[in-house]
């Protein structure tokens, strides 16, 4: 996996300061949401940003979609999440396609934990859904 460099400082800083494990996963949760948005029409260029003090990915250009935010997740060591808006169904509709494949955090997040792994075929299709929420919603 090629990895994109981060080029705004505060969220670098962001990514620096979590422990090792954790920065690993979230910076390949980073990743998936960089090359997801690249891959799904529409969706335009991808703008990072610190939202609630948390790596975050618009869709600035083309306001096709939903912020995406990650983050370690919780006090439990070892977890980290990707969130992603309340008031959407985006988390919803994720259970209701995934099931088990996930760990949820009702209305706003999915859950990792170091060490464990990444459905990323699936992700990708969470991702792809939330950065065309607007676009695609009825």
């Amino acid at each position: 996996m090629t990895v994109t460099p981060i080029v705004n400082s505060d969220v670098k800083a962001v990514f620096d300061s979590y422990p090792a494990p954790i920065r690993d996963g979230l910076l390949e949760l980073r990743q998936l949401v960089l090359e997801t948005a690249e891959d799904t029409e529409g969706v335009g260029a991808i703008e990072e940003t610190l939202k609630w003090g948390q790596p975050s990915y618009l869709t600035s250009e083309t306001k096709s979609g939903s912020t995406i935010r990650v983050a370690a997740f919780g006090d439990t060591p070892g977890d980290y999440a990707m969130y992603f808006i309340c008031n959407t169904n985006l988390v919803n509709t994720f259970e209701d396609m995934f099931g088990d494949v996930f760990t949820y955090e009702p209305n706003r997040a999915l859950v990792f934990n170091v060490g464990g792994e990444i459905p990323r075929n699936e992700l990708r299709q969470c991702i792809s859904m939330a950065l065309t929420y607007h676009r695609d919603k009825p």
